[in-house]
């Protein structure tokens, strides 16, 4: 217990100078090394905060430059917009002209093959395949060619609506606007094509409607005027008819005229076979009355044979009167399918362009193209 109690151990002078030394040195050198450090701190704080700054300086550039960007192609993409919006719509009225021009199409059509049908109930020689029916055909050749050539543009025109819808479109221009340029040149060029197909094939029927109306128009008049002939000849039968009738009658009537003189001539001979004796000769009055007689038989028998003859003249007149008549009925017939049924029903030929302007291309009604 009393050695745990010992007082600690004394240093010696020379010990504590060099313990209060040694504290000041490490004091110092502690001190140096704070100052390096603050100093290198403060260093080092200068050269962040200028790093900084100039970082900061060059994002701030970046991001300036980055937001001219945007801004430019935020302005190309809404004008590619705006341009995408009126180009859209250009081509839904586009789509509906093609559609409205492709269905007034059918009408036309309907009535070329009508025509061609009825005229297929033409009779007799007028069933001929003349210039008329040729025009018809091509006619109705040239509808189909239309049609078929309307249909691929509206479905070119219905894809390519497709091909810039608005969803899609402002999913790849923000990535190509050179693509919505594309489009766009696309579009232009489709409604250029469609208002030049519009137009050439409204013209190209209206050009064959006009050459089946003066088609049509000749063969009236060729009919016409063959009807009118036929008439001309069936009024001259009708005359020969009458003529040859009254010529039979009057054959008739000379024949029976004969019959008198007939039985008067016979009559005589036989009274004179009753003369006596020597008178009973064959005198000059005896000749002459046989003479007669063979006269009046020979006369008889040519009015006879003429009148057969006459006969078998106006059976034939008859024949040919009803041939002609028949004739006349096919060509009545002809004139009746051409001008009441076909050409009453052209007037609603050619069809419109498409567009509802309530008049034709250029202005024309249809009665003033095709009647």
């Amino acid at each position: 217990m009393a050695k745990l109690l010992q007082s600690p151990p004394k240093f010696l002078p020379a010990e504590w100078y060099i313990a209060n030394k040694s504290q000041y040195h490490r004091a110092e050198a502690q001190r140096s090394r704070s100052e390096r450090l603050v100093a290198e701190s403060q260093r080092l704080v200068d050269e962040i905060e200028k790093t900084t700054k100039k970082s900061q300086s060059d994002v701030n550039k970046k991001l300036e430059q980055r937001q001219e960007e945007v801004k430019f192609w935020k302005k190309e993409l809404d004008d590619k917009l705006e341009q995408l919006v009126h180009q859209t719509d250009d081509l839904l009225i586009y789509k509906i002209r093609l559609e409205k021009s492709l269905e007034s199409f059918k009408e036309p059509l309907h009535i070329t093959e009508r025509c061609l049908a009825y005229r297929e109930k033409r009779v007799g020689i007028d069933l001929v395949q003349d210039v008329v029916e040729q025009e018809l055909l091509k006619e109705a050749e040239i509808i189909r060619g239309v049609m078929a050539l309307l249909k691929r543009t509206l479905e070119e025109t219905t894809e390519q609506i497709s091909s810039v819808s608005l969803e899609d479109w402002l999913d790849f221009s923000n990535a190509n606007v050179e693509r919505a340029d594309k489009q766009w040149n696309n579009s232009i060029t489709l409604k250029t094509l469609v208002d030049r197909i519009l137009s050439q094939t409204a013209n190209d029927l209206r050009r064959q409607c006009d050459v089946v109306d003066t088609a049509f128009v000749n063969g009236l008049k060729e009919t016409k005027d063959a009807r009118n002939k036929l008439a001309d000849h069936l009024a001259k039968v009708m005359e020969e008819i009458a003529s040859q009738e009254k010529n039979i009658a009057v054959l008739e009537n000379a024949i029976l005229d004969q019959e008198g003189p007939a039985k008067v001539a016979h009559t005589r001979l036989e009274t004179r076979t009753h003369r006596p004796n020597v008178e009973l000769c064959r005198d000059v009055a005896q000749y002459r009355l046989i003479k007669e007689i063979q006269e009046i038989n020979h006369n008889v028998a040519r009015l006879k044979e003429t009148l057969a003859q006459a006969q078998m003249e106006l059976k034939a007149l008859y024949r040919r009167q009803l041939a002609l008549q028949e004739e006349i009925q096919v060509k009545e017939n002809t004139i009746y399918i051409d001008e009441v049924l076909c050409m009453s029903m052209r007037k609603s030929i050619p069809p419109r362009d498409g567009d509802d302007h309530g008049s034709w291309e250029g202005g024309i009604r249809a009665e003033a193209i095709c009647c």
